[in-house]
């Protein structure tokens, strides 16, 4: 019996084992929709005012409206015309994609809201650590992004320009680079 029990606890470890090595962290997947386009992908409402519904059809009731244009979400789904998508609040719901833009915008840090009176999310004038601060962004705080080179992302926001850590945004993955 206990030869029995050792061989059925080696075959678990053993699929243990190549299921984790099947897992990769959610930014490197880079799985294509019924869109051809990558999924999980970002992009920034159109529309001042969205609908996000609990399914993917205007048949679904609306669970919130967003108010805002060029607010980033991430697309997780696509459906015919219809995308699942996640805030960074991480709030997830379906929306048509004809309200949905390729823009790039980002939320600094939102998991830092509420930390501190002096918690901040520096821009600078060059894409390094030790380049001079030109603007410090509260969390929570939308950006507008025109590149990211995989660290850094060019941004603007409220009439400043610079770089930000791609690290400390929400809108741009890890290692993520784009013009």
């Amino acid at each position: 019996m206990r030869g029995k029990y050792l061989k059925v606890c080696l075959v678990f470890a053993v699929g243990l084992m190549f299921a984790a090595e099947a897992v990769e962290p959610a930014y490197a997947q880079v799985a294509k929709g019924p869109s051809g386009l990558p999924l999980p992908r970002f992009v920034t409402l159109k529309s001042k005012r969205v609908n996000l519904r609990i399914g993917p059809g205007t048949d679904y009731a609306a669970s919130w409206m967003y108010l805002k244009a060029g607010l980033p979400v991430e697309i997780i789904q696509e459906y015919d015309n219809w995308r699942r998508i996640r805030d960074a609040d991480g709030t997830e719901g379906w929306v048509n994609q004809s309200l949905l833009s390729g823009q790039r915008a980002a939320v600094a840090a939102p998991w830092m809201k509420g930390k501190g009176k002096f918690v901040y999310v520096n821009m600078r004038r060059e894409p390094q650590s030790s380049a001079t601060v030109v603007a410090k962004l509260e969390p929570g705080v939308m950006i507008h992004i025109a590149e990211c080179n995989g660290d850094w992302c060019h941004a603007e926001a409220d009439g400043a320009e610079g770089w930000v850590a791609q690290s400390e945004i929400w809108g741009a993955y890890p290692g993520e680079a784009f013009k």
